[in-house]
């Protein structure tokens, strides 16, 4: 797929995909989306990438959808697009998904970073779910992650009312990871996924894999995904290399193995 709304490009190994609408801050249509899980999986067959940067361009991460597409939808044509087939495939991405957000990520654009594993905002940044005020709800995953993340007394309110809340708000509730100066979000980003560069590829891999099933498995069921993992990566060549490493008082070299 031609990319018209996103910039891909490779720095060393990180992937980075920046959202380019910024005359409409951003707003997600559903060509945009498709591109954005494109360039995700594309990313991740990668065996050069290690990390995948997420950013938008201009004044707003992301703005919420495109309204103007969807006003007119009916029952009917929202099950015939399956629209929603391209956010699923967000979860199906094994490589660590970094989002630096700024301005504004509301409605899809929030359920867009909500979708990323560790999220940096800079300040005055603003999140929320507006849907209400149009008339409907988030139908990317918004009710459900906002629900297991803040509870659900604290998300009803943010939902029913639709007002917006600040990084602040979100970073105590665990919502995101880190708040930056604005002049320094891309910066303070990278430097994250070059930490994470450093790290066994397949110890993350099976960690993501582990945490986000202990999302929805019961303790029970999440602590046997989480044992089958860590007896996995005993078959690992990166295993071999960082204890022999840690008994040699040396820097692993990790390949990936």
């Amino acid at each position: 797929m031609r990319e018209e709304w996103v910039k891909v490009w490779k720095e060393g190994a990180i992937g980075r995909i920046e959202l380019n609408r910024p005359q409409v801050l951003n707003a997600l249509n559903r060509q945009m989306v498709a591109e954005i899980v494109d360039a995700l999986t594309a990313f991740d067959k990668d065996q050069d990438i290690g990390v995948i940067v997420l950013s938008g361009a201009g004044r707003a991460f992301a703005a919420g959808a495109d309204i103007d597409e969807m006003a007119y939808d009916t029952p009917v044509t929202l099950e015939k697009l399956d629209q929603f087939s391209d956010w699923d495939r967000i979860r199906t991405i094994h490589k660590p998904i970094l989002a630096a957000v700024h301005g504004f990520a509301l409605g899809g654009g929030f359920e867009l970073v909500l979708s990323c594993d560790i999220i940096f905002a800079a300040e005055g940044t603003m999140f929320g779910f507006p849907e209400v005020k149009l008339g409907v709800m988030p139908g990317a995953g918004g009710t459900v992650k906002l629900t297991k993340a803040m509870g659900r007394a604290k998300a009803l309110e943010w939902l029913w009312t639709g007002e917006m809340f600040s990084a602040e708000d979100a970073k105590a509730v665990g919502l995101i990871n880190h708040i930056v100066p604005s002049e320094l979000l891309l910066e303070e980003t990278l430097a994250f996924s070059q930490k994470l560069l450093k790290q066994a590829p397949l110890a993350l891999r099976l960690i993501k894999d582990t945490v986000n099933k202990a999302v929805d498995y019961s303790v029970f069921d999440a602590m046997q995904a989480e044992r089958k993992n860590f007896y996995l990566l005993f078959a690992s060549e990166d295993q071999k290399e960082g204890m022999k490493a840690f008994i040699e008082k040396r820097r692993p070299n990790f390949k990936g193995k």
